[in-house]
C-alpha cells in the first residue's frame, strides 16, 4: 500500500481534519505504543500501520 492510499482511506474513514488528529494523536498498541504517523515515520509498512488503525477504530470490513 502506498502512502497515498493510506491516507485516502483515513479520509474517507475519519474525514480530513480528524484523520490527521488519529494519526498524530492516537497511541495503538499494535504498534508498540506508537501513533500511526510515528510508526510511518520509523519505517513501518504503511499496510501494518493501516490494520492496527482498523483493528484500534473498528473500520468496517468494506473500508479496509
Amino acid at each position: 500500500m502506498r502512502l497515498t492510499a493510506f491516507w485516502e482511506k483515513m479520509n474517507r474513514q475519519f474525514g480530513e481534519a480528524y484523520a490527521q488528529s488519529v494519526a498524530k494523536d492516537y497511541v495503538l498498541a499494535e504498534l508498540g505504543g506508537r501513533t500511526a504517523q510515528q510508526a510511518v515515520a520509523e519505517g513501518t509498512d504503511v499496510r501494518t500501520v493501516w490494520w492496527a488503525v482498523c483493528a484500534a477504530f473498528d473500520v468496517p470490513d468494506r473500508l479496509r
